[in-house]
């Protein structure tokens, strides 16, 4: 019985022996723990935030007629280049049958002055030739009785303008007759020949014919969230990236933001606006949507590293980076940052192009990450 127990003592001292040498060369068979670094880099570092919205023009003219009327004939169409004064189209007057026939009476009335002006004159150049009136007299009803000829070619010229809308000496100051106020190019006509269209007055806006545009001169117009409003001023450089015009940038500067946000699908959204600075090579349609990036904050060829290298004091919140100093051996080294874009930071001292940065994943040999 003792003997039994012995070899069996014996027997596990010999495998818990073996199993603690095999442990321990298994332990030392494995691969050391290997920790990647990074050097920093010289780049340029630009915090942004960034606006959707359209390019318009900065000033649009909208031509409306002074007279309705339907459309008879319209002489340009979008895309023409127009100088001020150039004919865009020309209405048919439908006349109101209370103003042509107050027109009428108003020709029958000064027809029956100048015939009655016509008599006293006659008769008072009879009496003239006789010498009972003087000639001041004779030339007094002269006077008057050209009075009434004047009336009676005014009456019949309103009579052609409430018919027609133009009459014999206007030329083209008709009503008719629509031209353009301004150059520029003809963005978009709203109206076809055969449209009825209603003048532009006092009560009544009237229908538009034409929208002109100065195409040279470009604005972005876009809106920003109200987390965003507050980083922003005017006088900022802008970055328009436009959808249509692959691989192209435009300059451009914040000239207004609104003082005032509006509530759109539960945001409050605050406008913008920016002048575009265009090439003159480049034309951009108008209403063409756009990205602007608005430039909070630039340094141009600086000190840079991973903003994911950079690591926080939990007590102090400064920050630090862990550097190489040899194999798997790092200290901690204090930093003061700069400008940051969400991914790289820059360094404004605390370190130098050699330095070699201690990358918070380790990395094993066969290449899998912990």
């Amino acid at each position: 019985m003792k003997k039994s127990v012995t070899i069996f003592i014996l027997i596990f001292i010999v495998v818990t022996f073996s199993g603690a040498m095999y442990y321990l060369y298994a332990k030392n068979a494995e691969d050391p723990i290997v920790y990647k670094t990074e050097k920093p880099t010289t780049q340029t570092i630009i915090k942004k935030t960034v606006a959707t919205g359209n390019i318009i023009p900065l000033e649009e003219v909208l031509i409306k007629p002074n007279i309705s009327g339907v459309i008879e004939e319209i002489y340009v169409e979008g895309g023409d280049i127009l100088k001020a004064n150039d004919l865009i189209a020309k209405i048919r007057v439908i006349p109101n049958l209370s103003a042509l026939n107050n027109a009428k009476n108003a020709i029958k009335n000064a027809k029956i002055v100048v015939d009655d002006e016509q008599r006293n004159f006659n008769r008072q150049k009879s009496l003239f030739d006789k010498g009972v009136i003087s000639k001041q007299e004779l030339e007094k009803a002269e006077v008057t009785f050209k009075q009434s000829q004047q009336s009676f070619d005014a009456a019949k010229q309103n009579y052609d303008i409430v018919k027609t809308g133009s009459t014999k000496g206007l030329g083209s100051s008709a009503n008719t007759l629509i031209r353009s106020t301004v150059s520029g190019m003809v963005l978009e006509m709203p109206v076809e020949v055969g449209n009825q269209v209603i003048e532009s007055n006092t009560f009544n806006e009237g229908t538009t014919i034409a929208t002109l545009a100065d195409v040279n001169r470009m604005i972005f117009e876009g809106k920003v969230d109200e987390s965003e409003v507050g980083k922003i001023e005017e006088g900022l450089p802008l970055e328009i990236t436009v959808g249509a015009i692959e691989d192209l940038k435009f300059d451009a500067t914040l000239d207004y933001v609104a003082p005032k946000g509006n509530l759109e699908n539960g945001a409050v959204q605050f406008e913008i606006k920016g002048t575009l600075s265009l090439p003159d090579s480049t034309f951009i349609r108008a209403g063409l949507s756009a990205n602007a990036s608005i430039i909070l904050a630039r340094a141009d060829s600086v000190l840079s590293i991973k903003e994911a290298l950079v690591q926080f004091d939990p007590e102090t919140k400064d920050p630090f980076v862990e550097l190489k100093t040899g194999d798997a051996q790092f200290e901690r080294k204090d930093i003061k940052l700069g400008v940051s874009d969400g991914i790289d930071v820059e360094i404004v001292e605390g370190l130098s192009m050699e330095d070699e940065i201690k990358v918070w994943n380790i990395i094993k040999n066969e290449g899998k990450r912990q």
